[in-house]
């Protein structure tokens, strides 16, 4: 029962994920002279494909492909890295596509890697920057991490070059 209740859990939690806003960020100005909303660009991701629009599980959500994970997952030992810190990540959202991470251990969008050290395994992330404490995971990364999708965890962040 126990079990069925949490995964119920993350379905809703997901299922209104659809209905989230995304960042907003200042676009340009309309004819009325206010400043419109728009979504956050896909960061340094380039050709992710979105979750359709009824998504509802888990599976739907993460459009990542067995090559894009294997990618994700590669060492990135012939870059040099440096350590940015330590953050408490929760689920980003599951609508937005591809391996990132938002925090506030970058002021600019980066190249990065994700430790999880309960695990030891570690992912490449596009590093997006975001004001305040606390960071924001895509469920694609969460999942090749083998975090559950509704705790916080502690993350060592590293950044290319």
């Amino acid at each position: 029962m126990r079990k069925t209740v949490g995964i119920l859990g993350i379905c809703g939690i997901l299922a209104g994920c659809g209905q989230v806003a995304l960042m907003p960020s200042a676009s340009p100005t309309a004819s009325d002279g206010q400043t419109r909303p728009q979504s956050r660009p896909d960061a340094l991701q380039t050709g992710v494909r979105r979750p359709p629009t009824d998504a509802r599980t888990v599976d739907e959500f993460d459009t990542t492909t067995a090559e894009e994970r294997a990618a994700a997952a590669a060492s990135g030992a012939e870059s040099v890295e440096r350590p940015l810190g330590t953050t408490v990540v929760s689920l980003g959202n599951p609508a937005q596509p591809g391996f990132w991470l938002e925090t506030s251990l970058v002021s600019a969008p980066a190249k990065g890697r994700v430790l999880y050290p309960a695990t030891d395994d570690f992912v490449q992330v596009d590093l997006i920057p975001i004001d305040g404490g606390g960071s924001r995971l895509s469920l694609p990364a969460m999942r090749l991490l083998g975090m559950s999708l509704t705790d916080l965890a502690e993350v060592q962040v590293f950044s290319d070059g």
